[in-house]
């Protein structure tokens, strides 16, 4: 990020679209204008301007201002100035200020999707479509919307990527970790150490159209049918974050999407009630999944871009920590922030959403519970996967990989779709889930259960 601040340059803010603006009132028009003109007078006489007409919504954009401007006097009045309305002294530490910003009721108005829209848009002329004239088009706060770092697309999607046979994958350790999913037969691994470079990938995995969703911030890995009621939708990084976690967008209206909820919250589609279906991910070892899938397909290392796709290069020193490179408004101190969860919830059957500690279920391979009025086991193998499955009355003492057996004796098939007993064909249903960090999950989902 710091890369692309160098390269800044400093009347890029203001564009000629500026001038046509009539929906930014004149007390963001102030801050913008700092933008304007590099003349330290005339930005002087502005910073008097805003102290003068001081409102609490002021707060936000004056925190926004800081993180962009280039002009160090300006800038340090500009922090002293804040520091004074707030009564905090928080200097350029932009994660307090947030953190002061998200822990207390909205105060921006309307204007502020303007304001925003017109401030990023010189980073990426597209960047202004996600926020201009959406003010009612947003189910999320927007203060809590932050760039992180990159163009659309920026971090690049791999659309249609070259699979091989597991034989072709020499690149590949057996420790190594990948996201294996199967959709009508179709076994496909992505291997960790590719999706860090590119955090989604567009793909039809057994002639269903899907979208693989990995966040290496709040390591979540989920995968979406990207049909919905007959209308397709096609998604991309957007560049910005919420709650630490990818915003995705939809090529046709440029709307945000949230990762988490397989929603769109801001733009036209966020009016509607959309939301994607989910598919099950197992996130396991290279070694275990082409055992249990000897005819699965793995990621090429041809994706068309230059990278370092060695096995933990991407994110080592984030990864290396608790530390968050963004924060969240509120941290839940019950697991560390990087500790892994299963997330298993039903959306369309039951509001309850549950989260199990990585570590717990380790210690419990097969781990019943309840979601709603349904009861669900959770198979954990030695990889660490985790398969869960609707089982009803139907209680499992032992299992391997393939065979599970139940309390009464039967032996069960156990497969990515479902476990089946072959005596009496009688089938239980896999439940789509996926893992996820503990604070990144906890972020988008306040309400959920945690069992550790």
């Amino acid at each position: 990020m710091q890369s692309f601040f160098s390269r800044f340059v400093f009347l890029l803010f203001f564009s000629a679209s500026i001038a046509q603006s009539t929906a930014v009132d004149q007390g963001y028009t102030y801050f913008l204008d700092l933008f304007h003109t590099t003349d330290a007078a005339q930005h002087q006489r502005t910073l008097k301007q805003i102290e003068r007409s001081w409102h609490p919504s002021y707060e936000i954009l004056a925190i926004e201002s800081l993180y962009f401007l280039k002009h160090p006097t300006t800038g340090l009045r500009l922090l002293q100035l804040l520091q004074r309305k707030t009564k905090k002294q928080y200097a350029y530490d932009f994660n307090k200020w947030y953190a002061y910003i998200w822990n207390k009721d909205a105060t921006y108005t309307d204007h502020y999707f303007n304001f925003k829209a017109l401030l990023h848009r010189a980073i990426d002329p597209k960047f202004g479509m996600y926020f201009a004239h959406r003010a009612h088009q947003s189910s999320i706060r927007l203060d809590e919307v932050r760039w992180g770092g990159v163009v659309q697309d920026g971090i690049p999607p791999l659309r249609n990527p070259q699979m091989v046979a597991s034989t072709e994958a020499s690149y590949l350790d057996e420790d190594d970790i990948v996201f294996g999913i199967v959709i009508n037969g179709d076994a496909r691994a992505y291997p960790k150490r590719i999706l860090a470079w590119h955090e989604l990938f567009l793909d039809t995995v057994g002639e269903t159209s899907v979208a693989g969703v990995y966040c290496t911030l709040c390591g979540t890995m989920i995968v979406y049918n990207t049909s919905k009621d007959g209308v397709h939708y096609q998604l991309g990084t957007s560049g910005f974050l919420y709650r630490s976690n990818k915003l995705m967008y939809d090529q046709e209206t440029q709307s945000l999407w949230n990762t988490l909820w397989g929603k769109p919250v801001i733009g036209p589609l966020a009016t509607q009630e959309i939301e994607l279906d989910y598919i099950s991910v197992v996130t396991t070892t290279w070694g275990a999944w082409k055992q249990l899938h000897p005819t699965t397909t793995v990621l090429s290392l041809q994706t068309g871009y230059r990278r370092d796709y060695s096995e933990g290069s991407a994110y080592k020193s984030y990864f290396a920590t608790d530390r968050l490179m963004f924060p969240v408004p509120k941290q839940d101190r019950r697991l560390k922030n990087k500790q892994e969860v299963l997330a298993i919830r039903w959306p369309s059957e039951t509001n309850q959403n549950i989260a199990i500690s990585s570590k717990f279920l380790a210690k419990h391979p097969i781990y019943s519970t309840r979601l709603g009025e349904h009861q669900i086991t959770v198979f954990t193998d030695t990889s660490g996967a985790h398969r869960v499955y609707l089982t009803g009355t139907t209680i499992f003492t032992s299992y391997t990989n393939t065979t599970a057996m139940d309390q009464a004796g039967n032996s069960w098939h156990i497969s990515e779709e479902k476990l089946t007993n072959p005596l009496t064909g009688q089938q239980l249903l896999r439940l789509p889930t996926h893992n996820a960090f503990w604070f990144g999950y906890q972020a988008a989902f306040p309400e959920v259960t945690l069992i550790k």
